[in-house]
């Protein structure tokens, strides 16, 4: 029985098209246009800005930004508020931790769009007149940071921790706190920090 060998030929190329994404010969030699990878309009088109009402370390803010922008991009890139840190920008190392509406959240993973109208605390709005917030006085006391790099995080995940009443032991810090990394390893400091504040010490 004959077969219909070009045919194959031809389906083993498309084949070999969709897996390596390299246009196959064509019979003669020439090679074949491969499909568009992206549709230009899509690359070109304009994505819609939105108003957001956000009160921010106590002060109202009337934003008008990209949809696409997170919380983190918005807080450091159009307020200048570079305390909160971008890290992982994955949701890993919880350098870019802030509070909104009292809840901890990791400011990279969530578009600024989502919080209209919340309160959102970052690691500039703890101080009062000059007076450190109890947490970072012991953070101070306790040598809980090196390079300081995850500190803003660490702080204000572990007011959070405390509000949600978490900070019992230090065992059960560590585990409420294990979504906050130190590269440093200063780990005993921030326990003992912690610890401190949470008992009003």
């Amino acid at each position: 029985m004959e077969t219909d060998g070009g045919a194959a030929k031809w389906r083993r190329r498309r084949t070999l098209q969709g897996a390596t994404g390299v246009a196959p010969l064509a019979a003669g030699g020439d090679t074949m246009a491969a499909p568009a990878a992206t549709n230009p309009q899509e690359e070109n088109a304009v994505m819609p800005n939105a108003t957001v009402e956000l009160t921010i370390n106590g002060q109202m803010q009337r934003l008008e930004v990209d949809v696409r922008t997170s919380l983190l991009d918005l807080l450091r890139e159009q307020l200048q508020l570079s305390g909160t840190k971008k890290g992982c920008n994955q949701g890993a190392c919880g350098a870019c931790t802030i509070l909104v509406n009292g809840q901890r959240v990791d400011a990279c993973l969530t578009l600024a769009v989502m919080h209209n109208g919340a309160q959102i605390t970052t690691i500039e709005g703890l101080a009062s007149g000059g007076t450190l917030h109890p947490l970072q006085a012991a953070f101070i006391e306790h040598d809980a940071f090196q390079c300081g790099y995850c500190t803003p995080g660490q702080i204000l995940s572990g007011i959070a921790c405390i509000a949600e009443g978490h900070a019992g032991s230090p065992e059960e810090i560590r585990a409420w706190m294990s979504g906050n990394i130190c590269r440093c390893g200063a780990y005993p400091g921030i326990v003992a920090a912690i610890t401190d504040a949470a008992r009003g010490g």
